[in-house]
C-alpha cells in the first residue's frame, strides 16, 4: 500500500507564517496594548517639552482601566496623549489633502467630579489654586469654574502664552475613550520623568 508524498508549503505561505505571525502580529500588539514612542511637534507643552523630544507613550494604563483591572490612570499632573473631542473645530486637520484627528499631548489638570477655573491668571481645581512649577509664564485669561463630567479629564498645555495652547480651555473635557495613554517618560535627548 503507497502514500502519498505531502506537498510542501508553498514558499509564499511559509514567508506569510513566518513574518506576519512571528514578527508584525507581535510589534501589533505590543504598540497596541503596551506603549509606543509618540514625538513632540509644537510649543504647547514649552517649557516642559519642545518639539523633537521623543516620549514613552504608555498604553497598557488604558486598557486596564478599560477592562476594569485598577491601575491608577489617569492622574493629575500626567502627561496625556489624546486626540481632541471630535465635535470641535479643533479636532480635525488636513495633510496632503486626508482630514484625520491628531493626536496631542497636554496635561490632565483635573478629573472627572473635580471643579476647576481660572482666577487671577491661576488654575483652580476644587477652589484651590495648583502651584504649577512646569508652567510657562503668560497671561491666562480667566474661565469660570466649571465640573469636569464623567468618562473626562480637563487637559492644558504647560506653554501659558496667549494663543500657544489649543487645550480644554477651548475644546472643553476630553473623553477617556480619546485618550491613548500617559507620557511621563522623555527617551530623547534628555532621558527620564518629565516634572510633574
Amino acid at each position: 500500500m503507497s502514500g502519498a508524498t505531502p506537498t510542501p508549503p508553498h514558499p509564499l505561505a511559509a514567508a506569510w507564517r513566518t513574518w506576519i505571525v512571528g514578527a508584525l502580529l507581535p510589534v501589533y500588539v505590543l504598540t497596541t496594548f503596551v506603549g509606543t514612542l509618540a514625538r513632540v511637534d509644537g510649543d504647547s507643552m514649552n517649557p516642559t517639552l519642545h518639539t523633537g523630544d521623543v516620549l514613552l507613550l504608555l498604553k497598557y494604563p488604558r486598557w486596564q482601566r478599560t477592562w476594569g483591572l485598577g491601575g491608577a490612570f489617569p492622574r493629575r499632573g500626567d502627561l496625556v496623549v489624546f486626540k481632541a473631542p471630535a465635535d470641535s473645530p479643533y479636532a480635525y486637520e488636513t495633510v496632503w489633502g486626508v482630514r484625520h484627528r491628531p493626536y496631542n499631548i497636554k496635561r490632565v489638570l483635573a478629573l472627572a467630579g473635580d471643579t476647576v477655573g481660572v482666577t487671577d491668571g491661576r488654575v483652580t481645581v476644587n477652589g484651590r489654586a495648583l502651584a504649577e512649577p512646569y508652567a510657562s509664564e503668560g497671561f491666562v485669561q480667566d474661565q469660570a469654574a466649571r465640573v469636569v463630567p464623567a468618562g473626562t479629564v480637563w487637559v492644558m498645555g504647560d506653554n501659558r502664552r496667549l494663543g500657544e495652547s489649543l487645550d480644554s480651555r477651548a475644546y472643553g473635557p476630553v473623553a477617556l475613550r480619546d485618550v491613548a495613554g500617559p507620557a511621563d517618560v522623555r527617551l530623547w535627548p534628555q532621558p527620564g520623568s518629565v516634572p510633574r
